[in-house]
């Protein structure tokens, strides 16, 4: 099949959740021997799956993995959000590649970056609790020095605060600091949004 044509393809399969599970093993073939637009397309496309049918995307789990040490900042970024996504289904299964995900958020590239906050905040929706040790990471993002990064970093506060305002309650000077201080809007307003969260449990 011409490049085109594929790629057309799998942008029509991700409309067609219905078409999802049974076309898994075909997706995760396209992680091999295929130019990078479609490997990144195939990495995004099994993330997505793997939030509905996270048992039948397991046998590609260590190749998506892999990617994480891709000298491609694209499939580095894909790697994660898939993971992220297969994670918040089912964090087993990515367990064994937790350390490497880690090693994420210090990547050169900030979508990469940005990428390892976006996956840590949909693992942390159903498994909050895996994040305790870890905030202080996430604290530090605040002050990455990419603006998309930056505005992203609440967001995981947020999501925490929702869940286990504890982790969150140390950090609160610094994002109530950075909600009335940071030269950032979005910053500023998502800053706001993980203290009201916070806050919203600690009352309820």
């Amino acid at each position: 099949m011409e490049y085109k044509d594929l790629y057309r393809e799998l942008g029509t399969l991700t409309k067609r959740k219905d078409l999802w599970k049974e076309n898994i093993p075909s997706v995760g073939s396209l992680l091999e021997n295929q130019p990078t637009k479609i490997t990144a397309k195939a990495l995004w496309l099994l993330g997505e799956m793997g939030l509905q049918y996270p048992e039948e995307t397991e046998p590609y789990i260590a190749q998506i993995a892999s990617f994480l040490d891709s000298s491609d900042d694209l499939l580095r970024e894909r790697a994660l959000n898939a993971l992220g996504r297969i994670g918040r289904a089912r964090f087993e299964a990515v367990k064994p590649y937790w350390d490497k995900m880690f090693a994420s958020a210090t990547d050169n590239n900030p979508r990469v970056r940005l990428a390892f906050i976006w996956a840590s905040e949909n693992i942390a929706t159903n498994t909050p609790e895996v994040y305790g040790p870890h905030i202080s990471l996430f604290a530090d993002l605040l002050h990455d020095s990419d603006d998309k990064v930056r505005m992203e970093a609440p967001e995981m506060f947020r999501v925490l605060g929702k869940r286990c305002p504890q982790f969150v309650e140390p950090y609160l000077d610094k994002l109530q600091w950075l909600a009335e201080n940071d030269e950032n809007s979005v910053v500023r307003i998502h800053c706001e949004g993980a203290i009201r969260t916070y806050s919203k449990m600690k009352q309820a």
